[in-house]
Formats: C-alpha cells, sequence, structure tokens
C-alpha cells in the first residue's frame, strides 16, 4: 500500500472501552448503589454536626458502662472511622493526642489508688505502703497502706471509662472541621461558637508546631527529645501560638465580629426569656428522666425546654448581621451517621435497665468481666459511618479552610 493510500485511508482507531459505573465493578448497564460511599470534595462533605451527634453517641455508651470489654470495643469503633474517614487536614492529626491523654488518665487514675488507696475492700494484697498518720478532721482519707488488686481493678475500670469518652471527643475532632462547625451554628450561638472553635483549635495547632519544630531540629543535627530539646522547642511554640492569636484577632475585627443589628427591645427581652427558660426546662426535664419519681413529668418538661430554646436561639439570630457562604447541607449520610452514634447509646441505656450487673461488671470477688452479646453488637452500629460518610480524597493535601 502507498503512502498516498495511507494518507487517504487512515487505520481505524480502536473503539473506547465502556466506563465502569463508579463504586461498582459491573458494566455499563449497572446502576450505582445510592448509599455507596463516595469520594469527598466541597459539595458532597458530611456536616459536620453529625460527627458530634455520633461521636456523642459514643461518649454517651461509654459514660453507661464500667465493662472494660464493652469500652474497648467502642474505642476500636471509634479508632476505626477515624483511619477509615480522617482527611489530611491539620486539626485531623490530633486524635493520638486524645489517645495519649485517654493512656495518661489511666496511669494517674492508677497512681491515685496506690498512693490515696481504694474504697473497695479487697483481699488480694499486692503490697502494704508506710501510711502516714493525718490529723483528725482529715478522717476518711489515707495516704499510703494496703494496696489490693480489688482496688486497682476498680480503678483501671474507672479510668477507662474516662479515657473512652476522651477518645469519643478526640474523634470528633478529628472527624469534624472546626470552621465549618461554626459556620453551622445559629446566629445567636455566633460569638460563643468563635470561642469554642478557637479553643478546639488550639490543642491541633499546637501539636502540628510541635511537630513541625522537632522535624526541624533533627533536620539540622540538632537534639528534640529531653529537657533541652523541650525548653528550645516551646519558645517558639509559644511564639508561634502568639503570633496566630494576633492574627486572628485582627481577622476577626476586620470581618465584623461582635456587632450586632439593631433589632426592638422587645425582641431582645423574648429571645432571652424563651432561651433562659428553656435552659432551665432542660434542666428540669433532664432532672426527671433521671430519678425516679420525676419521671412523669420529666419528658414533657424537657421538650417544651428544647422546643422554648429553639424559639429562644431563632429570634436571637435577628441580631446577627453575618451571611453564609454555601452553607453545608443535612443529607441522608448525615442523617444515618448522627442515628448510628445515637443507636449506640440507645441501646446501651437500655443495657443498662435491663441487665445493670452486665455493664457495672464487680470486683468483689474478683472474676474476669463478660462480653454481654447484644449491647456489643449494638456498639457495632457505630461502625456505619465508615462506609456510608464520602471517603476522602486518595491524594489530598492539607488546606487551610475559611
Amino acid at each position: 500500500m502507498s503512502a498516498g493510500a495511507d494518507a487517504s485511508h487512515p487505520a481505524p482507531h480502536p473503539a473506547p472501552r465502556p466506563r465502569l459505573a463508579h463504586g461498582t465493578g459491573a458494566g455499563p448497564s449497572a446502576r450505582p448503589r445510592p448509599l455507596a460511599a463516595p469520594r469527598a470534595h466541597r459539595s458532597n462533605a458530611l456536616h459536620p454536626g453529625a460527627w458530634w451527634l455520633w461521636a456523642l453517641g459514643l461518649g454517651t455508651a461509654a459514660s453507661r458502662t464500667t465493662n472494660p470489654l464493652l469500652l474497648a470495643l467502642l474505642v476500636g469503633v471509634a479508632g476505626y472511622v477515624v483511619a477509615a474517614r480522617r482527611t489530611s487536614a491539620p486539626w485531623a492529626r490530633s486524635y493520638g493526642a486524645f489517645v495519649k491523654l485517654g493512656l495518661a488518665v489511666i496511669g494517674i487514675r492508677l497512681v491515685f489508688a496506690v498512693v490515696l488507696g481504694s474504697p473497695i475492700p479487697g483481699t488480694h494484697v499486692l503490697v502494704t505502703l508506710p501510711e502516714v498518720p493525718l490529723p483528725a478532721w482529715a478522717q476518711g482519707v489515707r495516704i499510703g497502706g494496703r494496696v489490693t488488686v480489688e482496688g486497682l481493678v476498680f480503678a483501671l475500670y474507672d479510668g477507662l471509662k474516662l479515657a473512652a469518652l476522651l477518645i469519643c471527643v478526640g474523634a470528633a475532632n478529628a472527624l469534624a472541621s472546626p470552621a465549618r462547625l461554626l459556620k453551622s451554628l445559629p446566629g445567636a450561638l455566633y460569638e460563643a461558637g468563635v470561642a469554642v472553635v478557637v479553643a478546639m483549635t488550639f490543642a491541633p495547632n499546637l501539636i502540628a508546631d510541635v511537630r513541625r519544630l522537632r522535624a526541624a531540629r533533627r533536620l539540622r543535627g540538632r537534639p528534640d527529645k529531653g529537657l533541652r530539646g523541650l525548653v528550645q522547642v516551646g519558645l517558639p511554640v509559644l511564639e508561634g501560638a502568639l503570633e496566630r492569636s494576633v492574627a486572628l484577632a485582627a481577622a476577626m475585627d476586620a470581618r465584623g465580629y461582635g456587632r450586632t443589628a439593631e433589632v426592638p427591645a422587645v425582641v431582645r427581652r423574648t429571645g432571652a426569656a424563651l432561651t433562659l427558660g428553656g435552659l432551665v426546662g432542660v434542666c428540669a426535664g433532664t432532672y426527671g428522666l433521671l430519678t425516679a419519681d420525676g419521671a412523669r413529668y420529666g419528658l414533657p418538661v424537657l421538650l417544651a425546654g428544647v422546643a422554648a430554646s429553639l424559639g429562644g436561639l431563632w429570634v436571637g439570630g435577628r441580631r446577627s448581621v453575618r451571611t453564609r457562604y454555601r452553607p453545608d447541607v443535612w443529607g441522608v449520610r448525615a442523617w444515618l451517621v448522627a442515628a448510628s452514634g445515637a443507636a449506640v447509646a440507645a441501646v446501651m441505656i437500655l443495657a443498662g435497665s435491663h441487665d445493670p450487673a452486665a455493664l457495672a461488671p464487680g470486683v468483689v470477688p474478683l472474676a474476669a468481666p463478660a462480653l454481654p452479646l447484644w449491647p456489643a453488637a449494638g456498639v457495632l452500629l457505630g461502625l456505619l459511618p465508615a462506609f456510608v460518610a464520602p471517603a476522602p480524597p486518595l491524594a489530598e493535601t492539607p488546606s487551610k479552610e475559611a
């Protein structure tokens, strides 16, 4: 075949391959599953309030039990979801710090049980420490004395519960963007929300600064551990925190922080009265639900208090002059994530009312704790966000969110 023939009759291109449906392994005729987790981007990112409701549900479940097996299962569920859905943002790296803080809480609780004793009587004595004599007005308090296995196990269970609570809060900090959470608050809570968000972002920013400075010192061949390294790293960290505070204050002033619109005095007083009355109703209703005598009026008073508080927030929001750009949407996935945490809390509360001994294993006599099956199955409901929440991008670079 000649060159002219080649030019006039080019070789046909190969037919394009059919594209696979996103999230499935089927052909072009297959439809994507509606709840299959997509890759996260700005338009489908999960509402940060859903992450906090999920974490608060796990924390509520942790506060209802001292069973170490259930607490370990709750910590494992929180850790798995964080590992599956955590982004590479700087504030998402604080989960490890909360885990270390939980371990420190357990250690401190055990030290207190050894030094100050335990109210739990025990027969298995590990060691007898020298006891310090105390005056008569300090009756009931002792320093030193017998250290029993039962007392240490009780302290371990108690420390595990507090550590699990801290880890659940750390999971919310690692999954929910503080800036987006602030944008989702009602207008009446904007000033208070800014203070809370600044407080929440202090620990992640501090940890990021420490890691950056330690890496820089290692690259320069200088020590980054020990007392000398701590002193030489601590001063730049404090200096950076001060500079960040000044920059934050200037940015808040430039954006009109604290400025409110002129509203009639009647509206201000109505909003304050509804908010204050609603908070009192919430407190009274919660107390009624927790006591046996007030179970009849607890739920109605609680619902009335919540309604009054929401009305007060709506009225108070009229004083806010700020606007929202591209507000986060509370979609089906947010409902599923929040419902999974609420389901874990509900299952644990029901289990505590039906079989409290399974959630609070005794230490006298000393026995190995057993794993209750249906409360453990309820805890596994907390894994749902790892499968329905949008997955972080494969190659994500840390970015500052407005």
